[in-house]
């Protein structure tokens, strides 16, 4: 059993590094196909631009800008989420209510959002707050679910000693909803840095990636792009598999 777990894991490795390669092969054939190296560089030249940006310091300024948001993003979209999700999967009537406003903010287009929040908030909580916005209902659909999937025996066990309060919600609810909340975790944090990226892109974020990228474009410095989009490539690596290996750690220091 184990070994065949390591050799899942070792093939799994293998595919995602080929997927890599796959990225750079797709990357030449469009500048062969489309015969202009300036919107195409090669992979040489991406990664030459991806090892001088790495030796930067204001490299460094710039992603912890980008990751700051990311994170605080990621922290309140998932704070209200879960609440608004947990609240809806216990309760049909606030379902229905809220319903119309997680369709309005899953179906409004970015661009529109980031300029009313432009017109109503400083520009740097822009990134913050349209991001969060967006990824609100990602979270709360998935929360929804995981709670409207538990076996309604196991919570009237619960149930019989006491009602829902935050033990049983942190003890019972939460924990049985891990498999959801995982997976809407995981397609947030992409969805979240591309969002974030973007909206600094668009209120032009001192020190941050989007402006980075901003910057580049106008300069015509296309493989600092795809050496930047290899960063965020990273970044989301990070933000996604850092807190698993933590509970992995976690859970061998316990053993």
């Amino acid at each position: 059993m184990i070994s065949t777990m390591v050799h899942s894991k070792r093939t799994q490795t293998i595919a995602f590094c080929l997927g890599i390669i796959l990225i750079g092969c797709l990357i030449q054939a469009a500048g062969w196909m489309k015969n202009d190296r300036l919107v195409f560089p090669s992979v040489t030249e991406i990664l030459r631009a991806l090892f001088f940006l790495l030796s930067q310091k204001e490299t460094y300024q710039k992603i912890w800008v980008t990751l700051r948001h990311l994170l605080q993003t990621l922290a309140v979209s998932t704070v209200i989420g879960i609440s608004l999700g947990l609240a809806e999967g216990l309760s049909d009537f606030l379902q229905a209510l809220l319903k119309p406003l997680m369709i309005l903010l899953r179906s409004v287009p970015m661009i529109i959002l980031v300029v009313v929040i432009m017109v109503m908030t400083q520009y740097d909580r822009v990134p913050l707050l349209a991001s969060s916005l967006i990824l609100i209902p990602l979270i709360s659909e998935a929360a929804n679910e995981g709670c409207r999937r538990i076996d309604p025996e196991l919570i009237d066990v619960y149930r019989l000693n006491s009602s829902v309060n935050p033990r049983i919600l942190f003890s019972v609810y939460l924990p049985l909803m891990a498999g959801y909340l995982k997976q809407a975790y995981i397609s947030a944090a992409g969805m979240g840095l591309k969002l974030v990226v973007s909206t600094e892109y668009l209120v032009q974020t001192r020190n941050s990636l989007g402006k980075a990228v901003h910057s580049s474009s106008y300069f015509n410095e296309y493989q600092d792009i795809y050496a930047y989009a290899l960063i965020m490539i990273l970044l989301v690596l990070a933000v996604c598999e850092l807190p698993v290996l933590a509970g992995r750690l976690i859970q061998r220091l316990k053993a």
